[in-house]
């Protein structure tokens, strides 16, 4: 039977790339840890590691066993923290994961009456969707809000759209189109700034898809980590990014943004939480949530 202390030794040798090294980090003689070893590989029916003269490396299913034996592990200690807030009457910790544009729209309102309406102590992680479903798998999120639909989302998670929102072009200030719409064709005889940089599926991908989606070519400039940074580039006049509507509320200097001639362009803002989560903190959350986009679809804020 495979047990937790096979995957806490597993996951210190897969780390440590050494036999060695990973014994005197579990504080224990490296025979030990190598028959525990042998004793998981043979319980499991699997060679997790390649043994060359040189050292050990992970196979192809030994990489795949490290990544769910330290989401197994991480959801263990998140639940062994949350049963002893619990049993000490601790305020709940409520972790929110979000993408850097949600957060300029009904998001501070949710984290705003989460706290005057519940005991919860409100977490944030900036975190891009799919980061977040990982963090979700590991307990190490409660909730997340992001713009991608991920395909790594499983019986584990689950993912709903809340709703789609306009996009909008940003263009430096003293651009001549500046102060009117803009059609996708036009755009794409500018250069493009991409946002996030990191493996698909991201809003930078989206943003790409619009284009080859209507048989236009773009030419990327750059891609870069965040929104910050791609606004930045805007206002130096290195080119023009898309953005979701809600990022306009910002007035970053030397940024204007122009609505788009084509209908119908928009993002979605997507909501992912573990698919077990039900109990009155996550109650109340999506209470909220649900009335702040009906808000929304009722015109009440952008």
């Amino acid at each position: 039977m495979v047990e937790l202390r096979h995957l806490r030794y597993f996951c210190a040798v897969a780390e440590a790339k050494n036999m060695t090294r990973a014994a005197e980090k579990l504080f224990m003689a490296q025979p030990p840890l190598t028959r525990q070893i042998k004793q998981l590989e043979e319980e499991m029916g699997v060679d997790l590691f390649e043994r060359q003269a040189r050292g050990i490396t992970l196979t192809k299913a030994g990489e795949h066993f490290w990544k769910q034996a330290q989401l197994i592990l991480e959801k263990l200690e998140s639940s062994i923290e949350e049963t002893q807030r619990i049993h000490t009457g601790e305020k709940r910790l409520f972790r929110i994961g979000f993408v850097p544009s949600v957060f300029y729209g009904q998001l501070p309102l949710l984290i705003r009456r989460l706290r005057q309406t519940t005991r919860a102590e409100v977490e944030l992680h900036e975190l891009k969707t799919g980061e977040q479903v990982e963090a979700l798998k590991a307990g190490r999120l409660d909730i997340g809000f992001g713009r991608v639909l991920m395909p790594s989302a499983d019986e584990d998670v689950t993912q709903t759209l809340l709703f789609r929102e306009p996009m909008l072009a940003a263009l430096p200030i003293n651009h001549p189109l500046a102060g009117s719409k803009m059609s996708m064709a036009q755009l794409a005889e500018l250069p493009l700034i991409l946002y996030p940089a990191g493996p698909p599926p991201t809003f930078a991908n989206i943003c790409r898809d619009l284009f080859t989606s209507r048989g236009l070519k773009v030419k990327v400039a750059q891609q870069v980590n965040d929104i910050q940074t791609a606004l930045g580039l805007v206002a130096s006049e290195m080119g023009f990014t898309l953005v979701p509507e809600q990022v306009k509320r910002i007035n970053r200097d030397g940024v204007a943004f122009v609505s788009l001639e084509e209908e119908g362009i928009t993002s979605p803002v997507i909501c992912s939480q573990r698919a077990e989560a039900s109990d009155e903190m996550m109650t109340a959350a999506m209470t909220i949530v649900n009335e702040l986009v009906q808000n929304r679809i009722d015109g009440k804020y952008p």
